[in-house]
């Protein structure tokens, strides 16, 4: 009797899932926080002072793009194939709390255009980024809206349920506020120049106090029933998130503030905005540093305990992006090198992260694990 050789085993995509066709039903806005944690990762390695770094930032602006347009195509495809099992999501009380994920990570995209868009075809490209600019407010202001009126009307919450993912369709409309304070000075026509300049001071309005009031509710939370399951562990650094932006967006603004508002005859409100801003960017950066180090002391908790991989990892990414990006850009105008260093190291363990979480979630979907929709969970746990 001959044996016949043995033959290598080839692991095939997707062989979690029933059918290929599953990673459309299946998919959620979850996978948007990549292209957040991606693009936050390229805006910041820029500002590294290494050799041939500026290469490698875009190549990761690329791929923020790449995974962008790749993720619209597969959740636009849901919707058009599955279509009522995709409305559900507004029923979900965690899962719908991800659509700010789609602003934010587009305002990545555009905040790289500006950096590496205007570097490869020139200004051709501002009125692009211009009008789409433009969208991710609209995109913003709807998640900042329309999320909490179903989480008022719709969806069932309770306090010792409360994670900080709450804050995810409110910061949207932060982040689209701190990418209209770098499209500022890019704009030709002053009163451009000023219509971004007020709207995103607006968008900062519309943002940060309310972000504040779901901080404190976390607080309280927390202090009752304690830290949340291990499978939403990331979500204790997603406060970082509307601090940080909110400390960038004001830097940024108050740099654009003298000459757009002396060129609208405003030279005097201009000196006072430059002023508010760099002390908003201090205060908000040292009430980041309290959450950054609670953060960490939680996560160490955690990883005691055990973490189980989800997408949700994408949240240790953004937030400790925009807080360094924050940070070197408080270093800069206060000429200060602590600011400089703790930036640099911070951008260090951003990329350090990014590398861990991009390797986990390329080996789950490959397998096809990840694509899991919690709303199809539900109403099948319900009959």
């Amino acid at each position: 009797m001959t044996c016949s050789p043995m033959r290598p085993t080839v692991l095939r995509p997707f062989n979690r899932l029933a059918r290929p066709m599953e990673v459309i039903r299946q998919f959620t806005p979850n996978w948007f926080a990549a292209t957040m944690g991606t693009g936050v990762l390229a805006l910041a390695v820029r500002q590294m002072p290494i050799p041939g770094v500026q290469g490698v930032a875009e190549v990761l602006w690329w791929l923020t793009i790449g995974l962008f347009v790749l993720f619209c195509m597969l959740y636009g495809a849901r919707w058009l194939l599955f279509f009522g099992e995709a409305r559900r999501i507004f029923g979900h009380s965690t899962v719908s709390m991800f659509f700010g994920t789609i602003p934010m990570g587009l305002a990545t995209i555009l905040n790289g255009g500006l950096v590496f868009g205007l570097a490869r075809w020139g200004e051709a490209v501002v009125p692009w980024i211009e009008a789409l600019w433009w969208l991710d407010v609209v995109l913003a202001l709807l998640c900042g809206v329309v999320i909490p009126y179903l989480m008022f009307t719709r969806q069932e919450h309770s306090i010792d349920q409360m994670t900080a993912v709450w804050l995810l369709p409110v910061v949207a409309a932060e982040v689209a506020a701190a990418s209209g304070g770098l499209l500022v000075p890019h704009l030709a026509d002053p009163q451009g120049q000023y219509q971004v300049l007020i709207a995103s001071y607006v968008l900062w309005a519309v943002s940060l106090p309310v972000a504040f009031s779901i901080l404190t509710i976390l607080v309280l939370r927390m202090a009752l029933h304690k830290l949340p399951p291990a499978s939403m562990a990331a979500s204790s650094w997603l406060a970082l998130g509307p601090i940080g932006t909110g400390a960038l967006g004001m830097m940024l603004l108050g740099s654009d503030a003298p000459a757009v508002f002396a060129a609208n005859g405003l030279a005097s409100l201009g000196e006072v905005a430059r002023g508010l801003g760099l002390v908003a960017g201090i205060v908000l950066w040292g009430a980041g540093l309290w959450w950054l180090l609670t953060a960490v002391l939680i996560t160490l908790r955690y990883l005691r305990q055990g973490m189980p991989f989800n997408l949700g990892w994408w949240g240790f990414t953004f937030p400790l992006g925009v807080y360094g990006l924050a940070t070197l850009r408080l270093g800069d105008w206060l000429g200060l090198g602590f600011f400089l260093t703790f930036g640099q190291v911070l951008v260090g363990l951003l990329a350090g992260l990014w590398l861990v979480v991009a390797a986990k979630t390329l080996a789950g979907a490959w397998r096809g694990e990840l694509f899991v929709s919690p709303c199809l969970e539900t109403q099948s746990s319900s009959r």
